[in-house]
């Protein structure tokens, strides 16, 4: 094959005499001959990624790519930009383009760690940054698929200015178009913010990691020796941090589960989530059976909310958001009659479902997604309250607590709550009440709703008769269970609730499918609105 140089020179050294369609065709010749050239260096540089990352048991970028979308659905974009044809040169160290998934258009870069490490300098961030401004413009998720070395160091500040441009169009886009990241690779020093701007973080338990400062910074600064793993692995990323909301078992799973929470959420704000086909049948009446079942009556038993949630949605289907992380809480994607909603509900399995820091913060940060993204949010309480202790306290609960509030009270979707068994305090108030803004609010009969149980606020309000029974020498504990039962008969009953109004309906457990789908019906015409004039809030952070 000639080389491209060749061409060129043939191109110049024409003879007078040749005729202008003899001259197109000459000239036609070195564009053949680049393209041909280009064609055989990618696929040169495709069989090197394959050798490099097979080799660590990744996929190439390529490779990936082809998991998240529909068959044969990628176009790619810029696919040159930064390369050396004449030089051997593939290509920049980053894959833009569009695809499907499900039919859907979703907007992808994708790291190649086989080409410089993947590293990002002008030309990557230039391309990057086209992409994400194409599709803010065409109003298409964004999907971010992470392997890198981070900042490019031969081109010093020019690359870290690159990624304050990424910064700046992740936040544009931030509430407009959903936006995904998957880590599988590398993510470390100032990149990791890219991801921690968008909606949702991917890990996997092998080879994903994540970072400020790496074990050799760590040990240098603090003297600490810890692996990269036990530092910024997945695995403390989904269980332990909070940062990443979902641990694939490998890089097919998790690039599975980003296509399975685009397929919940609408392309941008603006658009309605999709409407899937779904006719109620023998199983969702079996369903709703079992739901008068699973809640014992004794408020201090422990049940799994799981098992709840999935007798109220479609098909039992539920695809939990941080499942490791801050697990007295459980939030996730479903659909009821078809429509896409959000779920949050308190766990009684971990710590009796209350609240504390990290549960605060990750029920907030889902609320908001569903409210940025048209979700109903449905959410099923069973809380004592907040978590006590001073570990709490010092950790900021005040502070990270009033997250959850902010979410709620600003949260403009239709919000449908159910009072599955006890709401205390101001964990009442704030996992949904009327008060705080739910549309439509439900509480089944055995149902507690007070500013403290029965035996806290026994113990408080009757002390004194309590300790007059003692020194008497009556029976201090049947008293007690005497004023407990009065209490619970007067007071923590969801009767009073009802009678102002609060609660909207008192629901049999069987139900509850049913009066949440007749309310986000009656619903489905809720528009937003501003309040008051200003620019936006500030919200505890």
């Amino acid at each position: 094959m000639a080389s491209m140089t060749e061409d060129i020179v043939k191109q110049e050294t024409l003879p007078t005499d040749v005729s202008q369609d003899q001259t197109q065709t000459v000239a036609q010749q070195p564009v053949r001959q680049g393209i041909a050239r280009a064609a055989a260096l990618a696929k040169e540089a495709e069989g090197r990624a394959r050798t490099k990352q097979h080799a660590k048991g990744k996929l190439t970028a390529r490779e990936r790519l082809d998991l998240l979308f529909d068959t044969d659905s990628f176009e790619e974009l810029g696919r040159f930009a930064g390369a050396g044809i004449v030089e051997g040169k593939a290509g920049s160290a980053v894959i833009t383009g569009f695809g499907e998934v499900y039919g859907r258009k979703v907007a992808v870069y994708a790291q190649d760690f086989s080409i410089r490490g993947g590293t990002l300098g002008q030309a990557e961030g230039q391309k990057i940054c086209r992409l994400m401004d194409m599709a803010i413009e065409m109003g298409v998720p964004i999907v971010a698929v992470i392997d890198s070395g981070g900042a490019r160091i031969q081109e010093g500040v020019a690359a870290l200015t690159q990624y304050g441009h990424i910064f700046r169009k992740t936040c544009q886009a931030s509430g407009y178009v959903p936006q995904i990241s998957l880590i599988l690779g590398p993510c470390a020093g100032g990149a990791v913010y890219c991801p921690a701007l968008t909606d949702l973080i991917i890990m996997t338990r092998e080879n994903s990691n994540m970072f400020v400062t790496g074990p050799d910074v760590v040990k240098a600064a603090t003297g600490e020796t810890i692996s990269m793993d036990d530092l910024g692995g997945g695995v403390v990323h989904a269980s332990t941090s909070g940062v990443a909301h979902y641990l694939g078992s490998d890089e097919a799973d998790a690039i599975d589960y980003a296509r399975t929470v685009l397929a919940y959420l609408p392309a941008n704000c603006k658009e309605e989530p999709l409407r899937y086909a779904f006719a109620s049948g023998h199983a969702e009446r079996e369903a709703a059976k079992r739901l008068a079942t699973i809640v014992p009556d004794n408020e201090r038993q422990p049940y799994d909310v799981l098992d709840v949630i999935r007798s109220i949605v479609d098909y039992g289907e539920f695809v939990q958001v941080q499942e490791l992380f801050a697990s007295s809480a459980v939030v996730g994607f479903a659909c009821l009659e078809g429509r896409s909603v959000g779920i949050v509900a308190n766990q009684p399995l971990v710590d009796a479902g209350s609240l504390d820091v990290d549960s605060s913060e990750k029920i907030a940060r889902f609320v908001r997604l569903c409210d940025a993204f048209n979700l109903p949010v449905i959410t099923l309480v069973d809380t004592p309250g907040y978590k006590p202790g001073s570990d709490q306290e010092h950790a900021g609960i005040i502070r990270r607590g009033a997250k959850l509030i902010y979410a709620y009270a600003n949260a403009q979707v239709p919000l449908v709550t159910v009072v599955l068994r006890k709401a205390f305090g101001g964990s009442y108030i704030v996992m949904g009440s009327k008060s705080i803004g739910a549309d439509v609010n439900f509480a089944w009969p055995t149902s507690q709703i007070a500013v403290l149980g029965a035996q806290g606020a026994v113990n408080i309000i009757h002390r004194r008769d309590l300790q007059k029974a003692q020194e008497s020498g009556a029976d201090v504990n049947a008293l007690r269970q005497q004023l407990v039962a009065d209490y619970e008969a007067t007071t923590v009953n969801a009767n009073l609730s009802l009678e102002m109004g609060e609660i909207d309906a008192m629901i049999d457990p069987e139900q509850t499918r049913e009066a949440i789908a007749e309310s986000l019906r009656t619903l489905s015409s809720k528009r937003r609105h501003r309040l008051v004039d200003k620019h936006h809030g500030n919200q505890p952070l």
